[in-house]
This record gives C-alpha cells, structure tokens and sequence, in this order.
C-alpha cells in the first residue's frame, strides 16, 4: 500500500477505471457495484473512494476517457491529403474502428453529459468530457463548411444538425451491424464491412452536392 501512496492519483484513477471498463462489459453498468469494482482491482472500499467517490464519477471518468481517442481518430483523418469523400468515409471507419478496439467506450459517447456553464453543480470529468467534444464537433464543422465552400456538399445543409445528424446515422449502423452480424451474414447475406460500407454510402449521397 506505501508504494501505491507514492503513485500519482492518475494512475490509481486508471487502475480502477480499467478494472470498472472490464466489469461494466461483463454486467451492465447498472449491475457493478462499487464492491464489485473494489474485489476486483484489488483496493479496499474505502481506497478506491478516495481516487473515485463514487459510480457516477466512474462513469464520468470513463465517458472522457472515451472522447479523447475520438478526436485523435478524426483528427489523423483529416489531416490525411485525401478527397472530401475519403475523408467522409475515414470518419466513418474509423469510428468503426474505434467501435472495436472500445465497445464500452463508444456505448458511453451516447451518455448525456451535465454541463452548464452558468452552472456549478458539474463535475470536473463533465466539463472536460464536453470540452473534448466540443474540439470533435469543431473539426468535423470545419470539414463540412469547407466541403460546402467547394461545392463537395449542398449548400444548404445546416452544419450543426447535419454533424448530428450523420453522428446519429453512422453510430447506429455500427451498433445494429455490430449486434446483428449473424442476421446479417445468414438471413440478409451480407457481410457486416460490406453492409457498413453500403450505408456510409448512402450517408455520404446524402449530403453530397448534385
């Protein structure tokens, strides 16, 4: 226990929210107890609220820790000497991607966020968890009002429900792809890539200028 005292609260923090993502997978996060998270990562009760207080906390932690991968992801994306419309679908796979490497963590993107700025009944995990998204929903405007601009998009979409929009759109493909493959491959025949491809597609057309 000394040398754990001398560790930075961020690694505690990390130990724990690793141990809790494991858990949350396993049972639902309705169904993990803070006992449950303690038995497992090897902290006493009491040790493991000094770094987390409690389960809403947790959670809140593991929404940020959620969104920063997002940004890196798109990010890289469009920083890549592509057309708008490989852009557009280096977005959508890579949230596929991420969908992979971090079932848990894209469930938890979906979570509501309180933050209010008048406000300061927050957590800081909250505000930092709506600064990051804030940066997502910057640079994919910046993507759409430029393909606007040159004449890859309609001109009259209205950017911030159209991020939402498409946000909503790719999001459920991945899920519904994610939790009916077997459906998919046995009773539509497709393969789950080919499906998600499709329907980017059909996200991309769209949008996309006439």
């Amino acid at each position: 226990m000394a040398r754990r005292k001398k560790e930075p609260q961020s690694v505690h923090r990390k130990a724990i929210a690793l141990v809790a993502q494991d858990q949350f997978l396993q049972k639902g996060i309705e169904h993990t107890s803070m006992d449950d998270i303690a038995k497992n990562s090897g902290y006493s009760k009491a040790t493991l609220y000094v770094y987390l207080k409690n389960k809403e906390i947790l959670t809140s932690y593991l929404v940020l820790q959620s969104k920063q991968p997002i940004y890196d992801f798109i990010y890289k994306v469009l920083h890549e000497n592509n057309t708008c419309k490989e852009h557009f679908f280096g977005i959508c796979n890579s949230l596929y991607e991420y969908h992979k490497l971090y079932p848990l963590y894209f469930s938890l993107v979906h979570k509501t966020i309180r933050f209010d700025e008048k406000c300061d009944n927050f957590l800081p995990e909250e505000k930092e968890t709506f600064e990051v998204g804030e940066k997502i929903n910057a640079i994919v405007y910046d993507f759409i009002d430029s393909g606007i601009k040159n004449g890859d998009f309609r001109s009259d979409l209205k950017i911030k429900p159209t991020i939402f929009t498409i946000w909503g759109m790719v999001s459920g493909l991945i899920e519904l792809a994610s939790n009916k493959e077997e459906y998919l491959k046995t009773i539509i025949e497709v393969d789950k890539n080919d499906f998600l491809q499709n329907g980017f597609a059909l996200i991309f057309d769209s949008i996309k200028a006439r």
